[in-house]
């Protein structure tokens, strides 16, 4: 295996890894607070849901992205294409923003769900505020996998 697929497969390695290590901490943080609320007042737990789900998306566009170059590098339903080492580190590179995107605005969304959570067992008429807040955060892991997406289908292989 060259060089250059190596480093195309680091790549989409690390944007699973990364974002799906800020998914699994937000979502941690998030059904933290929720469960503490559900022992009290276990019919709350479709509004705390949504909540501590929210975060769990970041690790979903990980895998997007991952799944964008394993299908440009031939992995999927192919045989792999030659990369030089240059296009393996452009590549590489063009994971990043949705690996560290990812995995600061998991870590964070799940921060802003679990104070969400407070708002929603205290005044459950404001939950959908909680969550406009929560998704605000996902904003940047969104703008993350666009630049990867259109990073990736700039780079000739």
């Amino acid at each position: 295996m060259d060089l250059g697929l190596v480093l195309a497969i680091g790549g989409a390695a690390t944007a699973v890894a990364l974002s799906g290590i800020g998914s699994s901490i937000g979502i941690g943080y998030a059904g933290q607070a929720s469960d503490g609320v559900l022992s009290e007042e276990p019919e709350k737990f479709a509004s705390l849901l949504v909540l501590s789900v929210l975060p769990g998306t970041q690790g979903i566009y990980g895998f997007v992205a991952a799944f964008f170059v394993m299908v440009k590098v031939g992995l999927l339903g192919g045989s792999p294409v030659t990369l030089s080492d240059a296009q393996g580190m452009q590549i590489f590179l063009a994971c990043l923003p949705i690996a560290l995107g990812g995995l600061v605005s998991g870590i964070h969304q799940g921060k802003v769900s679990a104070a969400g959570v407070n708002v929603a067992s205290k005044q459950p008429n404001e939950f959908m505020k909680a969550v406009v807040l929560s998704a605000l955060v996902e904003t940047y892991a969104v703008l993350g996998l666009l630049v990867t997406i259109l990073l990736l289908l700039g780079i000739q292989v």
